[in-house]
């Protein structure tokens, strides 16, 4: 009996020791930064929120337009046609070989 009393104090003992260093070590926080604040009013001040948003869309000063959007044009054509031709021609050769 007074074995088992003996081993649970230093178990006890033990266990508040590395307590003690663990709660130095370690400590448990939740952390989270603030949200930025666009400016000095509430939620958009006029600017513009991304660089090289006012001058996104501006299609009509795109140096070499015609050929940029002949090429999106087809490029966009050519996929949306040969996806579902590669899928069709794909899935019957699983089948036949099925």
């Amino acid at each position: 009996m007074a074995f088992n009393s003996a081993v649970r104090s230093a178990i006890k003992s033990a266990i508040s020791s590395s307590d003690v260093a663990l709660s130095r070590s370690v400590v448990r926080e939740f952390h989270a930064t603030g949200a930025k604040r666009m400016g000095g009013g509430h939620g958009h001040d006029g600017g513009y929120n991304y660089e090289h948003s006012k001058h996104m869309y501006n299609l009509g000063r795109m140096k070499n337009q015609q050929l940029k959007m002949s090429l999106f044009v087809f490029s966009c054509f050519s996929i949306g046609v040969a996806v579902p031709v590669y899928a069709v021609v794909f899935q019957q050769g699983k089948t036949a070989s099925g």
